[in-house]
């Protein structure tokens, strides 16, 4: 799979287990989208899949890098839909 393929299997991803915030733009915690079972079956990476999105500007988050656990109530947030 390449980076663009993925990161379009993402944002499909997110937008099937986010919600809507208060700016209108789609958004998961990191915690879900890693425990979904769906995820783990598609991406060999997700956190690697997720740096690639932000270097893109296709998502944000806060954090530089996320580990299940210690980031599982980071907000992803789509910015490109």
């Amino acid at each position: 799979m390449n980076v663009h393929h993925e990161i379009e299997l993402l944002v499909q991803e997110i937008e099937r287990l986010g919600n809507k915030n208060a700016a209108g733009q789609t958004s998961v915690k990191f915690g879900v989208l890693f425990n979904d079972d769906r995820c783990a079956n598609i991406f060999e990476a997700l956190v690697g899949t997720l740096r690639a999105a932000k270097k893109r500007k296709v998502v944000s988050f806060q954090n530089e890098l996320l580990l299940q656990g210690v980031h599982d109530d980071v907000d992803i947030v789509l910015l490109k839909e």
